[in-house]
Formats: structure tokens, sequence, C-alpha cells
């Protein structure tokens, strides 16, 4: 009370602090300023609100109602597009089914993985909580289930060869053998025991070099496919659609073969990119991969075709279904062989694919992507054209060489060609060609693994350009084309990067990429090219197994009928049906025979399994 009193009295006698005070009264006059200030903007506010017109007003309330109602705004334009394009497939399937059963499939695909990912984005940890009593009892008698399945697997192959294989011919066992036998090599030297859509490109050519750029049928018709698909390909990537596949796909790979997520996304990239464009998809993660991972990775560069370039083979003339096959096919192939020559003893840093992200292209807009996409194809293409040159100039020295030491011994025909032959003839026979085709076979895959594959598929499209042309088969004891089943079984086996030159390229990326593991990239880089040569030649066996050629009747009942005795078989009976189909009968004795069939193909059908909608003695 004292205190309070002496200091009350003291505020009565004492002196104002006159700073202290001019302070408080400049605070005051700040405060009374910004009230005034902010009494101003309102009313500024009001003037300029009865200023604006009705259309503004409009306008901002819709901007409001947008920006308020966003989700269901989208959620209905989506299902509006969603609908629209479903209705779009079934008119198209309604119309012509076989035409639109390709966007059918296409639409079917895009919806379950777009499904799947809403599923397991909501529910996916649910799932995985509710399948745990199953996950343990597959973990406890995983030894079993394997074993199991691996035996069912082994009869049920079994049984197909013997009731369906082994009735087509000597060629599918011997296809099935030389499988057979390649897995067993990896395992035994284990390091631990379109036309269409192309000819687009056409136009853009004619423009550029004139209506007679067919002239130069490699450089201008040929090689412009590949910036054209270089092009659409940097186009997909920059609007994140190639990523969503390559993931799409390598998760398929990654849950059925067991692989990592980074040798599953880079073996998924390769079927669409070149070798360096699939490992930078794994970029960040190349330094923590292990050496049976780099092994991997190597493999499937090796194993497979960019698919710019498949574009270019199929331009040459190459049947594009069994090129796009095999492309695809060599995607798991590579792992398994990889996982078979070099299998997995280190700890994986990366094993769950929610850690591992792809990213979507840099380019800021889709006309960048394509001048991006078709700059980086200039590159390629001049890489492709002078390496020919120069290989197609050294072959020749090298054959000029040969021939004169070959002269000296009474062979003067001696080239690296005719060595190659030689060499993987054994090879070839292995896959299934025969022994009459086996040589120019072998002699392709020789080009292929010391030179280029670019080099061995233009020698296969003159092979393939003379059977059409329908000239002789063997000119002066040489022969000039071989076999339909002997051109698939060489298209597949072509069908990879696996050669010496690549093997360079390839290690010079990663080891750029990677500096700290350059000895691990160096140390698996010949066993990769060989794992990836493997994996070519098991999808070439599988092509010779599985593939049986289109039943040329006309020459099938030639060969038969010059047989001394003549067996009646489901192809005869099919091919003398095809025959009297054929057969057009005006009156007794005047007939016209179509379809390239003969007098005598008519005579021996006849005589064998007569026809019921005429008499064969009316027109014999």
């Amino acid at each position: 009370m004292e205190l309070n009193a002496i200091e009350k009295e003291s505020q009565k006698e004492g002196e104002d602090n006159k700073a202290f005070v001019a302070e408080v009264q400049e605070q005051d006059q700040i405060y009374i300023d910004i009230e005034r200030a902010s009494e101003g903007d309102n009313a500024q506010k009001k003037t300029n609100q009865h200023k604006k017109s009705l259309l503004e007003k409009k306008i901002e309330a819709f901007q409001g109602y947008f920006a308020e109602h966003r989700d269901q705004i989208h959620l209905i334009i989506h299902l509006g597009l969603g609908a629209g394009f479903a209705a779009m497939v079934i008119a198209a399937c309604v119309l012509n089914f076989r035409q639109a059963s390709v966007l059918l499939v296409i639409s079917l695909v895009t919806i379950f993985f777009l499904v799947w990912d809403w599923m397991m984005e909501r529910y996916g940890d649910r799932v995985w909580v509710e399948l745990h009593p199953i996950r343990d009892l597959f973990n406890r008698n995983c030894f079993r289930i394997r074993w199991i399945l691996h035996v069912l697997l082994l009869g049920a192959v079994v049984c197909w060869l013997v009731l369906d294989t082994a009735q087509r011919g000597k060629r599918q066992l011997m296809s099935f053998s030389g499988l057979l036998i390649l897995v067993f090599l990896m395992m035994l030297f284990s390091k631990h025991p379109f036309r269409k859509f192309m000819s687009f490109a056409d136009i853009g050519s004619e423009f550029v070099f004139g209506a007679s750029y067919t002239d130069h049928f490699f450089v201008f018709k040929v090689m412009p496919i590949l910036v054209f698909l270089s092009s659409v390909i940097s186009i997909l990537y920059h609007f994140g659609f190639m990523s969503w596949l390559i993931c799409k796909i390598g998760f398929i790979m990654m849950v059925t073969m067991g692989t990592s997520p980074a040798e599953s996304m880079a073996a998924a990239g390769n079927i669409f990119l070149g070798q360096s464009e699939a490992v930078l998809l794994i970029l960040p993660y190349i330094n923590g991969l292990t050496r049976s991972e780099i092994h991997a990775v190597m493999t499937g560069g090796f194993a497979s075709v960019a698919g710019t370039i498949l574009g270019a083979y199929i331009s040459l003339g190459v049947e594009p279904t069994h090129l796009l096959t095999a492309s695809v096919l060599s995607a798991p192939a590579s792992l398994a062989i990889a996982k078979t020559f070099w299998p997995e003893t280190e700890t994986q840093s990366v094993k769950a694919s929610c850690d591992f992200k792809l990213g979507k292209g840099e380019c800021s807009n889709a006309l960048e992507a394509m001048s991006q996409g078709a700059t980086c194809a200039v590159k390629v293409v001049a890489n492709i054209v002078v390496n020919i040159i120069s290989i197609l100039s050294l072959v020749a020295f090298l054959d000029t060489v040969l021939s004169w030491l070959g002269a000296m011994f009474g062979c003067p025909q001696l080239s690296f060609t005719l060595i190659c032959s030689y060499v993987f003839m054994p090879l070839s026979f292995m896959m299934g060609v025969s022994w009459e085709d086996s040589f120019i076979v072998a002699e392709l895959i020789g080009i292929k693994a010391f030179l280029n594959e670019f080099m061995a598929y233009q020698k296969l499209s003159k092979l393939i350009k003379r059977r059409k042309a329908g000239g002789p088969e063997y000119v002066n004891d040489v022969k000039q084309y071989i076999s339909i089943h002997s051109e698939t079984i060489a298209t597949y086996a072509l069908c990879g990067f696996s050669n010496l030159g690549a093997l360079g390229s390839l290690v010079g990326v990663m080891s750029t990429m990677a500096p700290d593991r350059r000895s691990d990239i160096t140390s698996c880089g010949l066993r990769a090219l060989i794992a990836g040569s493997v994996s070519c030649f098991m999808t070439a066996c599988i092509a010779g197994v599985l593939y049986i050629p289109e039943l040329q009747c006309p020459d099938f009942l030639s060969t038969e009928f010059n047989n001394t005795s003549v067996n009646i078989s489901t192809q005869l009976v099919t091919c003398c049906t095809q025959l009297y189909n054929s057969v057009t009968l005006y009156e007794p004795l005047n007939v016209t025979i179509k379809g390239g069939f003969s007098w005598s193909n008519l005579q021996g059908c006849c005589t064998l399994t007569p026809p019921t909608h005429f008499n064969c003695s009316m027109v014999l």
C-alpha cells in the first residue's frame, strides 16, 4: 500500500518523457492513417464493384463456383469422355469388329490397369494385411509348391510334345531340343552353379528428297522412319504414357519372375527404347545395384532392339509380326537367362516397387518433345550410316585378303561369311533350321555377332525378296533363298543388339553414369553379351516349335503326288478340298482350275479323295 501511494505521488509530481510522448502520438497517427486508408480502399472497391459490367460479374461468379466444385467438375468431364470413348469403341465393334478388335483389346487392358491402380491406392494395404495367413502358408511350403509346379509344368510340356508337336515334324522337336540345350549350357556355365503406320514417314521423305527418293532406298526410305518413330516415342514419353506403360510391364515381370524393380523396369524399357535410354530409366539406382542386377540390365540391352529400329527392319521387308513378338519375348527371356547365368547372391537395395519411381520427360510441351526426339534420331541415323559404310569396306578388304590366302591352298572362295557359315551352322541347325538352310542362317548369325544386326537383316531381306520373286532355288548349286520356316527362326535369332560394337557402347555409357561401379560393369560385359545372344536364340527355338508356315497347297500336292506312296493325311484332304473349290465346270471336259493348281493335282486328288459336288469322270 505504501509503495503504491509513493508511486502515485511520484507520478503526480514527476515530469513526462517527451520522447516517449512523441512516439505514442506518432503511433496513434499511424493507426489513424491506416484506418483512413483502409476505409478509402473499401470505398474504392465498392466503387469498382459498381463499375463492373454484368458479364464480368458472371465470369467471377463462374470462376468462384468452378474453384469450389473443382473435383466434381473434373469427375463429370472424365466420365463424359470415358462414356464417349466407350460408345465409340462399341460402335466400331458393331460396324467392323475385325478391324476394331485391336482397339478393343488396348482399351480393355488400359481399363484393367487403371482400375488396378485405383484399387491398390485405396485398398492395397488392407488386402496385403488380409492375405498375411496365405503368405505365411506359401512361405512355409515354398519349396514343395515350387517342385510341384515344376513337375506339373514339365509333364504338360512332355504331353504337348507327344500329342501335338511330334505330329508336325522333326523340325519342331529339333527346336525344342535346341531350347533345352541352351538352357543346360547357361546352367552349366553359370557364375554360381505395323506397316501402315510406318508409311507416314514416306510423306516427309518425298517432300525433302523428291519423288525419286526410293532410288537411294536405305538412306532416304529406311532412315527417315527412325526420325519419325523417335519423335512419336518422345511425345508419348512427354505425356507420361511411355513411363506408365513401362511401369506396368515391369511390374508384371517383377511379380511373375521374382526379379527386382530396377532390372524389371530396365528390361521393360528395352522393348521400346535403346540400350542407353533404358539405362537412363534407372539412373538414380545404378550405384546401388548388385552385380547380378547389373548383369541382368546389360543382358536386357543386348537381347532386344529399340522400337525405333524395328520400323527400319520392317521397311526392309522383314515380317513385322515376328519382329514385334521377338522384341516383347526378349524382355522376360533376358531376365530368365541372366538370372540363370549369374544368380543373385547379394542383398538388393531396392526391393519394393513403391520405392521405384519413373519420371516424365523434361520438355515443356509436345512440340519441344517432338523436336527433341527428331534431333536425337539424327545421331542414331548418322551412327548407323557411318558404321555400315566402314564395316562394308572393312569386310570387303577382309574378304579380299582371305580369298588371296585361300587361293594358295586351292580355296579362292574363302571369305568371312563362309567361315561364319561353318562356325555357326550347328547352332542354326539346333534351333530348328533345315539342313539345307542352316549354312545361310549361320552366315546371318555371324554377321550379326561380329559386325552389325542391321547388316544381317539387310541380307535376310534380300533372301525374302528372292523367295517372293519366285526365281530358281539353286543357281550353280548355290541356294538363292531359304524357306519361310527358316526365315522366321532367323528373324527371332537376329532381333537383338548383341554384337561386339554394342558391348563397347553399353559398357562406356554405364561406366559414365556410375564411375564407382566401372570394374563391376566391365566384368559383367562379356557374360551379358553371351547371355543376350542366348536369349535371342532361345526365342528363335520357341518360334521354331510354335510357328507353322501357312500350307501352300499347290506345292504340297505336287510334292506328295511325286512320291511313290501317298498317305491320306489331314493336309492332303484340306488341299484337295481347296482344289475342288477352285474348279469351275462349264460342261463336260470344259473346266478351269484357279489358285495355282495343275491338272496332275486334280488327277491325284480325284484318285484318292473324290469330290462330292461333281464327278471327276466329267473333267478328266
